[in-house]
């Protein structure tokens, strides 16, 4: 009995499991196929997922400057995403620590307060930062992004950066300091390297909020040529050069930095830099 009752359960995880991954892969799988599918084939019933006269057209549309400003939209969303995401862990990383090893008055408050500000939605602060960015003139800058950014995603970041630093052993730091480190030596040698895993999964988020991020990109950003690629993609639906299949490929070609992030760091997601850091 108690057999059979684990093999139905592993066959209901891995329906579920499969069911998830259809709802995850077929939009992707589908955005892929029509990029590479010819005009005519966009519409044809029954549609294929293997294009029956695959071509790049679509993506020399998008890459071609005269069509479409592509990379320029991609310098600025990777600009923007990479400065904001960096200034934020950095500025996570000092303040967790402070929120998860230091004492002082009113800790408490502002912790409650940082993590306050994130039960307000992004559309009410629109009008808020947006009178704070023109009056410091930031207004139809990469700057005015990239402060925006920091605030959004600040707050998360503490959470989870404070909530693992607490995990790491005081006792390892205590020794630290004993043998004559100051707290940046501490941080530096010993805090850093433990939470590799924790620091880059808050890059990761930063960045995919910026990268990804349309309104307050919409509201501060006038210039064409400031453009990021989620306002630059919108864009190209309403110009004479709407094509579906070029919409597929420039989607691909945006989600491809954020694959090749993930790709690039998945070690440090999965090495549990931790384990092991106070002997037995």
């Amino acid at each position: 009995m108690v057999g059979k009752d684990s093999l139905k359960n592993k066959i209901i995880f891995v329906l579920l499991l499969m069911t998830v991954l259809a709802f995850v892969l077929i939009p992707f799988v589908t955005m892929l196929s029509s990029s590479f599918k010819p005009d005519r084939e966009q519409t044809q019933l029954p549609p294929t997922i293997i294009p029956d006269n695959p071509t790049v057209e679509h993506y020399q549309g998008v890459l071609n400057p005269d069509v479409f400003p592509f990379l320029n939209y991609f310098k600025n969303s990777l600009i923007v995403a990479f400065l904001s995401a960096g200034i934020g862990v950095v500025i996570s990383i000092f303040g967790s620590y402070s929120f998860a090893r230091l004492e002082y008055t009113g800790r408490s408050v502002i912790q409650r307060g940082v993590l306050m500000v994130y039960m307000f939605g992004g559309v009410l602060l629109v009008i808020p930062l947006f009178q704070m960015i023109s009056k410091l003139g930031l207004f139809d800058t990469r700057t005015s992004l990239v402060i925006t950014y920091i605030v959004q995603t600040l707050p998360v970041s503490l959470y989870m950066l404070g909530n693992y630093f607490r995990t790491i052993p005081e006792s390892i730091e205590e020794a630290a300091i004993i043998d004559g480190c100051s707290r940046l030596e501490v941080i530096y040698r010993i805090v850093l390297p433990l939470s590799a895993p924790a620091i880059v999964s808050v890059f990761i988020y930063a960045f995919m909020i910026a990268w990804n991020e349309y309104l307050f990109a919409s509201v501060f950003i006038n210039s064409s040529s400031l453009r990021t690629l989620p306002l630059g993609l919108n864009q190209l639906f309403y110009t004479q050069h709407y094509v579906w299949g070029r919409m597929m490929a420039a989607s691909v070609l945006t989600a491809i930095p954020v694959i090749i992030l993930f790709l690039s760091v998945e070690r440090f997601i999965t090495g549990g830099l931790t384990f092991g850091g106070v002997k037995e």
